[in-house]
Order: structure tokens, then C-alpha cells, then sequence
């Protein structure tokens, strides 16, 4: 690649980011404006801060939103791993095709079509809308999400190794926890992240199949929306950008760690 095409690349990369990260930062900005709208920046103020936290129905929907992306993505990512291992150790290759496909169409289907064929099998078998409702369809779409993640690693697992375990007399539940959960661990982080993520974030789905007494931040910011933007939506999205990107990056440093710890152990063994 030549250096024009370098720096070419550089620039596009630059207005990407800028393209995707100037309204956020405009929405962080005006979340500490003194007025009470996004038109003029009149001075700089906690007092949207304060609202927020004055704000108990709000409280409590973003903490029963944080409660279920914990316990949707804690068993989709259990799910999700059982299945990734069941695709992978699928002996017949046109099964493990088909399954895996399956899998993906889960995860390009679009939302609105997911959350309005989950509420006609909740009506069908007349399960009531709420927590449990959306907890059920957060699991659902947050399975192939795991599923993609945790597949990969097992396909880069080197098999060398539970050869090894087996001649040495080791059974499937020791292979299994010994061996086969350690090496694809950054893969089962990375989804049940990239779950909480979905669920803290999903609108379309929970839409559809929430009920009265029950919300998401997702819904109460859009019900919220269709009255006029409050300034206090601008801080309380400022407070789950930094929480995500708080997230992001101890994933990021996690998953680093874990590749040092694994390449002192590797250069130890060869030492030896």
C-alpha cells in the first residue's frame, strides 16, 4: 500500500469517527447547558444532573433496565455457549451448516419482525406481558449473538491439546473445564458484553412486547421523546455512554491480560 493510499485511509477513518461521534459529543455537551433546550448554549450547569437523580421513576426504570440485560445476557451467554459447543462437536457437516445458518438468520431478522412474532407466541399461549416477557425475548435474540462469539475461539482451538488431555487419562467433564472453557473464555466475555450491550439498548423488540407496569430506558426515553427532548434524557445518556465505554474498555483490558498471562505461560513452557 502506497503512502498516498495510507493517508487516504487515515482521513476517511477520521471522518468516520467524526460522523458518528459528533452527535454524541453534542449531546454530552448540551447535557450540561443551563437553558432547557438544545438551541443555544446559555452556560454550563450540574442542574440536569441533579434532575436526574431526583427523577425516582426514571431511577428505577434504568435500574430494572441494568437488572435485565444482567440476567438476560448472564443465560444467553450460557445458552449460547452450550450451543456454540453443540454446533462445533456436530459430526455431520451438513447439520453443523444448517445449524449455524439458523443461527445467523436469527441475527440478521429484523427486529420488528423478532419483537412482533415473539408478542403473537405470548398472546398465543397467553403469557402476560412484563419483566419476564422482555427477559425471555432478550435471551432469545442475545443467543446467536454468544453463539458468533464463542464459535470462532473453538475453531482456533488447537485439538493437539485435548488429544493430549485424553492420552493422559483425562474424562470430558476435566477436557471441558480444564481446557476447552479456558481457551474460550475471551470469546464467552465477549458475548455476554456484547449481550448486556443489546439488552440495555434494544427499543424495537421491547416495544413490542412489554406490558403496562413494566419499561426500559430504551421505551421511557422514547415516550419521554415524543413530548420534547429533556435535557435530562442528554444527561442521562452522557451517564451510559461513559458506563459503556467504561465496559469496552475493561473487556479491552481483560482480554489483554489474559494474552500476556497466556504468553508468559508459553514462553515459560518453552523455556523449560
Amino acid at each position: 500500500m502506497t503512502r498516498k493510499n495510507t493517508k487516504f485511509g487515515s482521513f476517511y477513518l477520521v471522518i468516520v469517527f467524526l460522523v458518528l461521534y459528533a452527535p454524541i459529543l453534542f449531546l454530552m455537551a448540551y447535557s450540561f447547558n443551563s437553558g432547557e433546550t438544545m438551541n443555544h448554549f446559555e452556560g454550563v450547569t450540574l442542574d440536569h444532573y441533579s434532575a436526574l437523580f431526583s427523577d425516582s421513576r426514571l431511577l428505577g426504570i434504568m435500574i430494572d433496565t441494568v437488572i435485565l440485560a444482567v440476567i438476560s445476557a448472564t443465560i444467553a451467554t450460557i445458552i449460547g455457549t452450550l450451543g456454540a459447543l453443540v454446533i462445533y462437536y456436530l459430526k455431520n457437516e451438513r447439520t453443523r451448516r444448517v445449524a449455524l445458518n439458523l443461527n445467523n438468520v436469527l441475527l440478521v431478522s429484523p427486529d420488528v419482525i423478532i419483537g412482533a412474532s415473539l408478542l403473537i407466541l405470548f398472546t398465543m399461549v397467553g403469557f402476560q406481558l412484563g419483566f419476564f416477557s422482555v427477559l425471555l425475548s432478550h435471551i432469545a435474540f442475545n443467543i446467536p449473538i454468544v453463539v458468533l462469539m464463542v464459535l470462532p475461539q473453538l475453531t482456533e482451538m488447537n485439538q493437539s491439546l485435548i488429544v493430549a488431555a485424553r492420552d493422559l487419562g483425562a474424562n470430558s467433564r476435566q477436557i471441558l473445564s480444564r481446557i476447552i472453557l479456558p481457551i474460550i473464555t475471551p470469546g464467552i466475555l465477549s458475548g455476554f458484553f456484547m449481550a448486556f450491550t443489546y439488552s440495555l439498548d434494544d427499543f424495537a423488540v421491547t416495544f413490542f412486547v412489554t406490558g403496562n407496569g413494566f419499561s426500559t430506558l430504551s421505551v421511557e426515553i422514547f415516550s419521554r421523546a415524543r413530548r420534547g427532548v429533556s435535557l435530562e434524557i442528554n444527561a442521562l445518556s452522557t451517564l451510559i455512554f461513559f458506563v459503556s465505554l467504561a465496559l469496552v474498555l475493561g473487556n479491552f483490558f481483560l482480554q489483554k491480560k489474559r494474552h500476556h498471562k497466556a504468553n508468559r505461560m508459553i514462553v515459560g513452557g518453552s523455556l523449560q
